[in-house]
């Protein structure tokens, strides 16, 4: 039933019943023993002192093989299997290898610590099983990530309890069969089951997996009726459903609606912030989290820092780095992973690899990152010895890899290498291909001018297309010129999403450059009936942890006249050495001086002249941009980059332009 699923995660942040059945019995046996006795037993436990305190309490163990359940349960969190091996054959001498109690012990160390078969092997030869037996052998099967034997076990099972339900929902929502989890929990429920925090939070994280927001409004109605509405574990995951469902203001209200937060709540409600684009908000709530007195972890910091990628703010992002190697958290593997893209998405792509460098082992994920911050950088080569790296060692890349590769290569025109590597990912290594995949070749193959074939693809490939793969395709009818072709892929754009700006400005920008003033007038009227509005040009930089924006005609800067002023001696200055203002691409009607005006004022250039008035020479100017940076800012800065003697960074919606010495990383491809 769940065999065609990846299941490579492990099921080891899960808490369930089983273990708070199991530590329950263990404490009413030691209470046998006098107080002090059972606190030494159970201080020597919890430090790991497993021999010590079998050495120190060896006669009351003789005398009760009970107490040998606290040993095992020592021995899980360390994952001591040849201790735990030891304990088995004492048990076995002990004679209490058929107690029911000691047996599930020993049934659950053997699961919790990953060997399986012996496991399994014990449980086939268990005198007496009942619930406790099963669910321990569920569990075991779902950490192994093989949902089908767990299943088989749970249909044969002839009793069930809660715990039972929980370890099945538990497993399905944990590896993202969540219809199914969604499914076993209506059947609990019809059945008379009652359950509790642990399937409550399964059940939601389901509903969030499918941003189903109906179905996680009326599990949020049933919450309500069984009182745990201000349960940390049920609250923290309600608001987490709501907001991956895009109801942001709902999970608020439920965080704030908790009588008291814990870590778990704070960081549910950073990562909504984050995940719904809010990213100015999500550092508020950082400071705001700190202020409380709570310290964030590896997960806070995974949210914070990937909200400063987003932002571009390279200050912010080192002084939350600086504070993550403080709490010991910039040695995981996901915060690094958020370095990496964070110090690439602020044009720092040393930082980025200095990162990756001081990482230990450098798994999938981190060299995936690092292949994607050398290929938002266009540096293709390094991203693909870096694959060429992981192949040598046998380490297995998946589908963000390949995805990372193809982006790499649409950006620098290898169109031959990426269709090597898309079809090395389908033939080689059995990956699906998702729609960024298919994207990505759409666009090495629209650069290259295939554009029909390109066309062929998006209609043949077994997933459904967006707007965003139709209007690559778009662009690259720009690239060539092609306006036949672009009419007919623009319908497709418009249909699917009729209020993005962008197609309509690509479109135009297409008939005009074929001089099809008609079909120029065509899609401004369109657009004028629709409502649609064009994306205005916005980009911004950081100087001193302050954030300045700029747009065109915005005179709200406080130094918008000398900015203005700078930019008329800028502008001299590069037509002196050769630079010819590109009017032909400015399409308003307007006289040549008012189209340099425009030109000369386009949101980038405004940012640069900013940066040029306010930083020392010889510091890189870095500036950040909403929209795909024009042919004719291309070229200026171009100019200015080696009139100035600046390295000047820009990023784009699309990827960075390195520009120094006259020239840019991107080769004029971008």
């Amino acid at each position: 039933m769940y065999g065609d699923k990846s299941c490579n995660s492990v099921f080891n942040t899960i808490r369930i019943p089983t273990s708070r059945f199991l530590s329950t019995n263990t404490s009413r046996v030691v209470s046998k023993l006098g107080d002090s006795a059972a606190e030494q037993l159970s201080s020597l436990c919890s430090k790991g002192h497993i021999k010590e305190a079998f050495e120190s309490f060896k006669s009351e163990i003789w005398s009760n093989p009970s107490l040998f359940s606290h040993l095992l349960q020592a021995c899980i969190p360390r994952k001591s299997l040849s201790l735990g091996k030891q304990l088995h054959s004492l048990i076995i001498t002990s004679g209490c290898s058929a107690d029911k109690f000691v047996s599930n012990h020993l049934l659950n160390f053997y699961s919790k610590v990953g060997d399986l078969g012996v496991a399994l092997t014990l449980f086939g030869h268990l005198p007496r099983r009942n619930i406790m037996s099963c669910n321990i052998l569920i569990n075991g099967y779902v950490q192994k990530g093989d949902l089908e034997s767990a299943q088989k076990v749970f249909n044969e099972m002839p009793e069930r309890n809660v715990a039972t339900w929980n370890a099945m929902v538990t497993g399905l929502a944990q590896f993202q069969f969540n219809e199914e989890g969604l499914g076993l929990f209506s059947e609990m429920h019809e059945l008379g089951f009652l359950p509790d925090e642990f399937t409550l939070g399964s059940v939601l994280r389901g509903c969030a997996g499918l941003r189903a927001l109906h179905a996680g409004r009326q599990v949020h109605t049933y919450v309500m009726k069984c009182r745990f509405e201000f349960n940390l574990v049920v609250g923290s995951s309600l608001a987490h459903m709501y907001m991956k469902s895009g109801s942001l203001e709902e999970g608020e209200r439920v965080i704030k609606s908790l009588p008291i937060r814990n870590v778990v709540a704070w960081n549910t409600l950073i990562a909504g912030k984050a995940q719904n684009g809010h990213s100015e908000a999500v550092l508020d709530q950082y400071n705001i989290m700190k202020i409380a007195g709570f310290r964030p972890d590896k997960v806070t910091f995974v949210s914070v820092i990937s909200s400063c990628s987003e932002l571009a703010t390279l200050g912010q992002g080192q002084q939350i780095h600086a504070e993550a190697i403080k709490a010991g958290a910039s040695t995981v593997d996901a915060v690094i992973s958020s370095l990496i893209s964070m110090y690439s998405r602020c044009g720092c792509l040393g930082d980025s690899l200095k990162a990756f460098k001081e990482s230990v082992g450098g798994d999938v994920v981190l060299r995936s990152s690092m292949i994607s911050a050398y290929g938002f950088h266009g540096r293709v080569e390094e991203a693909i010895q870096l694959f060429e790296e992981m192949e040598q060692e046998e380490l297995e890349a998946n589908d963000v890899t390949f995805l990372s590769l193809l982006y790499a290569c649409s950006h620098c025109g290898l169109k031959e290498k990426g269709i090597e590597f898309f079809n090395s990912m389908v033939e080689k290594y059995g990956l699906k291909p998702r729609l960024e995949h298919y994207t990505c070749v759409v666009d090495l193959l629209g650069r290259s001018g295939r554009l029909e074939e390109a066309e062929s693809m998006i209609r043949s490939m077994p997933v459904k297309a967006d707007a965003i793969i139709w209007k690559t395709l778009l662009s690259a009818c720009k690239i060539h010129k092609n306006a036949n072709i672009a009419k007919r892929i623009s319908e497709e754009v418009i249909r699917q999403d009729p209020q993005d700006s962008a197609s309509y400005v690509l479109l135009s920008n297409i008939h005009a450059s074929a001089r099809r003033w008609q079909d120029v007038s065509e899609v401004r009227k369109a657009m004028r009936d629709r409502k649609v509005k064009k994306e205005p040009g916005i980009s911004w930089l950081e100087i001193k942890n302050q954030v300045h924006q700029f747009c065109i005609g915005d005179k709200s800067h406080p130094q918008s006249k000398e900015l203005d002023m700078y930019l008329q001696e800028l502008t001299s200055e590069l037509k002196l050495h050769g630079y010819v203002p590109d009017t032909g691409s400015v399409l308003h009607d307007m006289d040549n001086e008012e189209k340099e005006y425009n030109l000369a004022h386009h949101s980038e250039k405004l940012a640069i002249a900013f940066a040029l008035m306010n930083t020392p020479e010889g510091v890189p100017v870095r500036v950040m941009k909403n929209l795909r940076v024009c042919i004719d800012c291309h070229v200026a800065i171009k100019y200015i980059s080696l009139i100035k003697n600046r390295e000047i960074i820009v990023r784009d919606a699309s990827r960075f332009h390195h520009f120094k010495n006259g020239k840019c990383s991107c080769g004029d491809y971008w």
